[in-house]
């Protein structure tokens, strides 16, 4: 959402946490550590945009201001905020007459540039500073090519949503309109989608609607950091352990069957191929599936992705299906966090009601990916027969309830069938 944002992160004790087991040390970071994390991950961005070759920043260019570099942080920001007060700018023609850019053609030079020029993008322009950076960084033309609809805005009335090819700008360094991984074809009509990996990932609530879907560059970025968009605005989920992402043999293989079946799919994310399509998957991949199983898939016209998932679950490993009864038992077990940015209400005292942030602590299990459902149905009706809530000096283990927010069905976009719990206020993506 571009509406005039700073570009400030918050120190951890300005966060509504609601638990106080959300405080970990590790997040805990000095002013120098996140003034550096910021104009790395501002560089990075930006140098990503422009091929890693060059990178574009824009700036504001402020009449009769004054820089002390033995000044502050926070009175240089104090200084530029008063400076574009006076300016009074109430149109973007007076914002571009003070605008400014340079172009670097090293990493280091744009993180000197960036880090001279911090107070601008921490002032309420610095969000827009960051997408002109951006797109000049990317280059116009290019922009212009790698969106499927030109015409259309980037920036949408009447709230200023960010579109998904900024979002996908500010990801890949593509201003790629899908989140599908590569291109894909729909009767001659090329739809662009994420074509690499990428550091940072994606996952939005309008996938557990079946609106879209998230290919796997997304859902699996070099580290366990996803933006988290829903119908308002963005958040963030991370962890702090990259082992979240880990997979096991078979998972592996079944990413890489879903991977070769969406090459496949040309319905625009429908979920189904072809029975032709469907035999050169298995070809490829060396599965051996039964005449019989594979005669019921290619009955009709269409093979959709669920009912080869479930075929696929009854062959076995050793055939290059994903049965494999060893591994039935066994839930991974992690934490994420998840920032919500937007100031919610803590607390009220009479007149006083503070605001602030929201960081929550997440507790995830995830059950393997073939475990059948009836397993999971037996045992959620073994832990309410057993009574899971326990008793606190019972010293046993307790599972504990799931608990559910929207958050949770983005969750299970990126890892199926999880369940969610967490001390406090549910974690709000709105």
């Amino acid at each position: 959402m571009i509406n005039r944002p700073t570009l400030r992160s918050s120190p951890l004790k300005s966060l509504q946490t609601g638990n106080n087991d959300v405080a970990d040390v590790k997040l805990i970071f000095s002013d120098i550590q996140r003034t550096r994390a910021l104009v790395q991950g501002m560089g990075e961005t930006l140098w990503r945009a422009g091929g890693k070759r060059k990178a574009v920043v824009a700036v504001l260019d402020i009449p009769d201001r004054h820089d002390d570099h033995g000044s502050n942080e926070q009175e240089q920001d104090e200084a530029i905020a008063k400076a574009l007060e006076a300016l009074n700018l109430d149109s973007g023609k007076e914002l571009h007459r003070l605008i400014r850019v340079s172009t670097v053609t090293s990493i280091s030079a744009l993180h000197q540039q960036l880090h001279s020029s911090l107070s601008g993008f921490r002032s309420p322009w610095g969000a827009l500073l960051l997408l002109f950076s951006l797109l000049l960084s990317r280059g116009l033309d290019l922009v212009h090519l790698d969106r499927d609809d030109p015409d259309q805005p980037l920036v949408t009335l009447p709230f200023g949503h960010a579109s998904q090819e900024i979002v996908n700008l500010l990801l890949c360094g593509q201003a790629v309109p899908n989140v599908f991984d590569n291109n894909m074809d729909l009767g001659g009509v090329c739809m662009k989608g994420i074509s690499t990996s990428v550091e940072v990932g994606f996952l939005t609530y309008f996938e557990s609607l079946n609106l879209c879907h998230v290919g796997r560059n997304l859902k699996c970025p070099k580290w366990p950091i996803w933006v988290i968009g829903s119908d308002s605005h963005y958040s963030i989920l991370f962890a702090l352990d990259t082992s979240v992402q880990d997979e096991t043999q078979i998972e592996d293989h079944e990413s890489r069957i879903r991977q070769a079946f969406d090459a496949q799919d040309q319905s625009g994310g429908g979920g189904f191929i072809s029975p032709e399509a469907l035999q050169q998957i298995l070809f490829d991949l060396k599965i051996d599936m039964p005449q019989d199983m594979l005669n019921n898939l290619c009955s009709s016209d269409i093979v959709i992705w669920n009912e080869l998932w479930q075929a696929l679950l009854q062959v076995d490993k050793t055939k290059g299906g994903l049965k494999d009864s060893a591994a039935v038992l066994g839930k991974r077990q992690f934490e994420v966090y998840h920032f919500n940015g937007i100031a919610k209400t803590v607390a009220s005292s009479g007149d006083v009601t503070q605001q602030r942030p929201r960081l929550t602590k997440v507790r995830v299990s995830v059950p393997p990916k073939w475990t059948p459902d009836t397993a999971l149905v037996e045992e959620y009706k073994a832990m309410r027969s057993d009574g899971t809530q326990g008793s606190a000096g019972s010293g046993a283990l307790v599972p504990e309830p799931a608990q559910h927010a929207q958050l949770v069905d983005c969750i299970r976009t990126r890892w199926q069938r999880a369940t969610c719990n967490w001390t406090g206020d549910a974690p709000s993506i709105v």
